[in-house]
C-alpha cells in the first residue's frame, strides 16, 4: 500500500528509517492484546476476568469497559485483511484465559478455542505468522476469588491452561511467550489492595508464583510443542533517580531490579538479582530455581522510554514518580521520548540474556488525534517516533545486539487499561461509535519501511 496521506504543511511528514545492519531474515509485525480489542465479553461462554471487575469498580477513565473494545471478535477478518495490507510478517497476540477456562480451571469453552482457531486460519490465508502470548493480563475472576497469583495453586492451573493452548495450537503455531510484562502487572496490580508496605510481602509472594507458572509452562509446550520457540516478554526500560538524593539513588537501582530483572534474571540466568533476593527467599521452595531456569529461545523487548521515580516511604517497595526532566521531547501523553535509551537498552539485554531479542511492543500514545475534515487521521508524531526509534534499533545491532525483529504498539487504538479509549497507540484508528477502522498516516508509513527493508535485505 503506497503512501497517500499527506500532513499538513507546518508538519512535513517524517521519512524512512536508516536500516544499514538488520539481518537478512528481520521479521515486522505488530502486536495486540485479547482484552484491549476482543470485546464480546458476554458471548460463546467466555468467564469474567479481573478486568471486566475493575472497569465496573470505576478505576478506569470515563467507566470505560472492554466490553466492546474494537469487536475484534467479531471483526477479525477485516483486521488481519489490514495487517495483509500492511505488509507484516507477524502477529503477536494474547489468548483470553476466561475465554478458554471461563472458570480458569475445569470445564474448557470450546467455542473460546474456536474463535483463535478462525483467527488463526485467517492468518495462514494472509500469509503471517502466529505468535501467541498466554496471559496479558486478563485473569479469570473465578481464580481471582481463589487467591489469584498470591495462591502458590495457581502454577498448576496455569500449566493446565497452557497444556490446552499446546495441544489446540502447536501444530499451527511455534512462537510462544508465557507472560507480558510481569514486571508491570506485579508492581501496579490492584490485587494487593493498599499502596503501602502492607502489601510488600504479597507482591514477592506473586513474583515467585508468577515465575514459578512461567517455568511449568515452559514445560507443558516443551511437552506439547516439541519444536517451539519460547519466550518471556518483559517491559525493560532505564530506571532513573529524578534528584541526587541517596535515597532517590538507592530506589532507582531497587526498582530497576523489580521493574525489570525480577523475571527475567530468574528465567534467563537462573537467580534472582541482588537487590530483591531476600525479600523473595522466604516464599522459595526446594528445587524452585530449577523449575523456574527452563531453556528458552528468545527475548521479547517491551520498550517505551524511561521512567524517573523517587522514593516515597508510603508506597509499595518505596516506588515513587518523580519529575521528569526539561528538554527532553515528550508524547501527547507525557512520556519521553528518548530513542537512545531504547539502542543502549537492546545491547545491555542482548549481552546479559544472551538470546535473539525480538521488539515485542514499541509505540507512540496520543490523546489528541481525530480524523481531519477529508476524514483522514495524519498522524506525524507516531511517524517520528517510530523512525527515531527504529534507527536506534539498527544502531543497536551495529553496537552488537542481536536484534531479530520488531512489533509495533498496535495495530489498532484499543481500551489502554486505566486510560480506557482516551489513549490511542494504533496504526489505525478506530471510531468507537461506529468501530469504523481508518488507517492513519503512520499505517502507509509502516507499509513502506517493511517494503523498502524487506526490498534492501531480499
Amino acid at each position: 500500500m503506497a503512501s497517500s496521506l499527506t500532513p499538513p504543511a507546518s508538519e512535513p511528514m517524517p521519512g524512512l528509517p536508516v536500516l544499514s545492519h538488520i539481518r537478512k531474515d528481520f521479521v515486522w509485525g505488530v502486536s495486540t492484546a485479547s482484552f484491549q480489542i476482543e470485546g464480546a465479553a458476554n458471548e460463546d461462554g467466555r468467564g469474567q476476568s479481573i478486568w471486566d471487575v475493575y472497569c465496573r469498580a470505576g478505576y478506569v477513565a470515563n467507566n470505560d469497559t472492554g466490553d466492546v473494545a474494537c469487536d475484534h471478535y467479531h471483526r477479525y477478518q477485516e483486521d488481519v485483511a489490514l495487517m495483509k495490507a500492511l505488509g507484516i510478517q507477524v502477529y503477536r497476540f494474547s489468548i483470553a484465559w476466561p475465554r478458554i477456562f471461563p472458570q480458569g480451571t475445569g470445564a474448557i469453552n470450546e467455542p473460546g478455542l474456536a474463535f483463535y482457531d478462525r483467527l488463526i486460519d485467517a492468518l495462514e490465508a494472509a500469509g503471517i505468522e502466529p505468535w501467541i502470548c498466554l496471559y496479558h493480563w486478563d485473569l479469570p475472576q473465578a481464580l481471582e476469588e481463589r487467591g489469584g497469583w498470591m495462591n502458590r495453586e495457581i502454577v498448576g492451573w496455569f500449566a493446565d491452561y497452557a497444556r490446552v493452548i499446546g495441544e489446540r495450537y502447536g501444530k499451527r503455531v511455534k512462537h510462544f511467550a508465557t507472560f507480558n510484562e510481569p514486571g508491570i502487572f506485579s508492581l501496579f496490580s490492584r490485587s494487593f489492595g493498599a499502596r503501602d508496605r502492607s502489601a510488600d510481602e504479597k507482591l514477592h509472594r506473586w513474583i515467585h508464583h508468577v515465575n514459578l507458572a512461567h517455568g511449568a509452562a515452559v514445560d507443558v509446550l516443551r511437552e506439547t510443542v516439541p519444536d517451539a520457540k519460547i519466550g518471556l516478554v518483559t517491559n525493560y526500560q532505564p530506571v532513573y533517580p529524578s534528584s541526587d538524593k541517596p535515597e532517590d539513588l538507592a530506589e532507582a537501582k531497587l526498582i530497576s531490579d523489580y521493574w525489570n530483572r525480577a523475571f527475567a534474571d530468574p528465567q534467563y540466568r537462573g537467580e534472582y538479582p541482588d537487590l530483591i533476593r531476600d525479600a523473595i527467599k522466604p516464599f522459595i521452595q526446594p528445587g524452585d530455581m530449577e523449575r523456574i531456569h527452563r531453556p528458552l529461545d528468545w527475548f521479547g523487548l517491551n520498550h517505551y522510554s524511561p521512567v524517573y521515580i523517587n522514593s516515597d516511604p508510603n508506597a509499595i517497595v518505596g516506588l515513587g514518580w518523580g519529575p521528569k526532566p526539561e528538554g527532553i521531547p515528550r508524547s501527547p501523553i507525557d512520556w519521553t521520548i528518548e530513542p537512545e535509551a531504547f539502542r543502549d537498552t537492546l545491547i545491555e539485554i542482548s549481552r546479559r540474556y544472551g538470546k535473539p531479542v525480538y521488539v515485542t511492543e514499541n509505540g507512540y500514545g496520543s490523546n489528541i488525534e481525530k480524523p481531519d475534515a477529508n476524514g483522514e487521521v495524519i498522524d506525524p508524531g507516531r511517524i517520528a517516533f517510530l523512525r527515531d526509534y527504529i534507527t536506534a534499533l539498527d544502531q543497536a545491532v551495529a553496537g552488537g545486539a542481536d536484534v531479530r525483529g520488531y512489533m509495533v504498539w498496535s495495530l489498532l487504538d484499543n481500551f489502554e487499561w486505566e486510560s480506557g479509549y482516551s489513549v490511542r497507540f494504533g496504526l489505525i484508528y478506530i471510531d468507537y461509535a461506529t468501530l469504523r477502522r481508518i488507517p492513519k498516516a503512520s499505517f502507509n508509513w509502516f507499509a513502506d519501511v517493511i517494503r523498502h527493508a524487506r526490498g534492501a535485505s531480499a
